[in-house]
């Protein structure tokens, strides 16, 4: 391994305690390792990482892990819920030192930062994205899996959304290994209750139109509104984390509004920062939009009704993008008018439970909850092995390269 001079910009934190302090030069820094999980945004993108940090903990064991940060409030944000070593580089001179000192075998990207790039140049690490969840929205597939030497997927939806997404795209990339981040579900968070538990979870407005799934400000207070009508109902809303702070006046009033209907009653519960899989076990149905949230119900709940919304009231183009919808009932334009009667079907008939049992295994597989994280330790495993053999043989060839020239010299 080649020692390098770190600048005077990082701060090394690990195991939860301080090392050495900002503002000091560290000479040939060596973190052990065998992966490194690259984070390269802020505190608000937090999320994406923490729902992998159980997992990445269980892998520890097996294979030492590395978070390695370049905002330091990411770091920050998640100080308390991990017990894995940390790691602050500011630098991309930095970066490339301490992946210089250290030859990881594998690095592992839960989104696609435009920092990970940096990260990417490096040439002798594997280079895994497994993304932060499992989703039907556009975003869930970009050009930008091409530059990774792998990619994780949880089934056979996942590689045909890249299949139709992308030209020119090496297929044998994708790596199925089912949703291991709800093989260790928290314990339950929702107070049990006797009443029938309806969650409503609705997504956030995107970055852009085209990411936009949100019903909230189209659909979110009728929803709210004729879930209170049910007798003997308990709602819960759970909306995604940076919808408390939108923007976008629509959604930001019909939030507020929404919390306002829910507050003037103890019975029904509000929760913005909470976290979501904790609540599912005691969440007889769910009302939510395009998004993670739905597919992680139907893969630990595939028994329980739920519900989709569309926002841009498009049945064709819905199944078409997401395929789930053909397994629920849908909130649009057109069906908001008799929501009572859709709820009344999709929740107390459970219209369409054989659909969602079929559904839940193009997206996931028969694999039952709590295989997923074996299918993906297996396949850390294996590249993390091949990754060392290959550096072995790198590091032996070098040598006798340099050696070579020598003699000539």
């Amino acid at each position: 391994m080649r020692s390098s001079a770190w600048r005077r910009t990082s701060l090394w934190i690990r195991g939860g305690a301080r090392g050495p302090a900002a503002g000091h030069e560290i000479e040939g820094v060596e973190v052990p390792a065998d992966v490194v999980v690259y984070f390269g945004d802020g505190a608000s993108k937090i999320y994406q990482l923490t729902q992998w940090l159980p997992v990445l903990e269980g892998l520890h064991a097996q294979h030492r892990v590395l978070l390695v940060f370049r905002k330091l409030d990411a770091l920050r944000a998640v100080r308390g819920h991990t017990t894995l070593p940390r790691l602050f580089v500011r630098r991309f001179a930095d970066l490339m030192a301490l992946y210089d000192a250290n030859e990881y075998a594998l690095g592992i990207y839960v989104n696609n930062g435009v920092t990970n790039f940096q990260s990417l140049s490096h040439p002798r690490m594997v280079h895994v994205h497994v993304n932060h969840g499992e989703s039907d929205k556009i975003s869930m597939v970009s050009n930008q899996a091409k530059a990774y030497d792998r990619v994780f997927i949880a089934g056979r939806a996942a590689l045909e959304r890249h299949r139709k997404a992308l030209i020119d795209f090496d297929e044998s990339k994708l790596v199925e290994v089912g949703r291991p981040q709800l093989d260790e579900v928290p314990a339950p968070s929702l107070p049990a209750s006797d009443l029938h538990t309806v969650m409503y979870a609705p997504t956030w407005e995107g970055e852009n139109e085209g990411n936009n799934y949100t019903s909230l400000d189209r659909y979110g207070v009728a929803v709210v509104t004729e879930l209170l009508r049910r007798p003997g109902t308990r709602v819960v809303y759970k909306p995604h984390p940076r919808v408390a702070e939108s923007p976008v006046p629509a959604v930001a009033a019909a939030h507020q509004q929404i919390v306002e209907l829910l507050q003037s009653d103890p019975t029904h519960v509000v929760s913005v920062e909470g976290d979501i899989l904790a609540m599912f076990a005691r969440v007889d149905a769910l009302v939510t939009d395009v998004s993670s949230v739905g597919l992680d119900f139907l893969y630990l709940h595939p028994d329980r009704p739920l519900v989709l919304t569309d926002r841009r009231s498009d049945p064709e183009q819905l199944a078409e993008n997401a395929p789930v919808s053909r397994s629920c009932a849908v909130v649009d334009e057109t069906t908001l008018p008799d929501l009572a009667s859709l709820l009344r079907s999709a929740i107390d008939e459970d219209s369409h439970a054989a659909e969602r049992q079929q559904m839940r295994a193009f997206y996931f597989g028969d694999a039952a909850p709590g295989s997923s994280t074996a299918r993906f330790r297996a396949a850390v495993a294996e590249l993390v092995g091949d990754r060392r053999q290959k550096l072995t043989r790198h590091v032996k060839h070098a040598s006798s390269m340099e050696a070579a020239d020598t003699a000539e010299a």
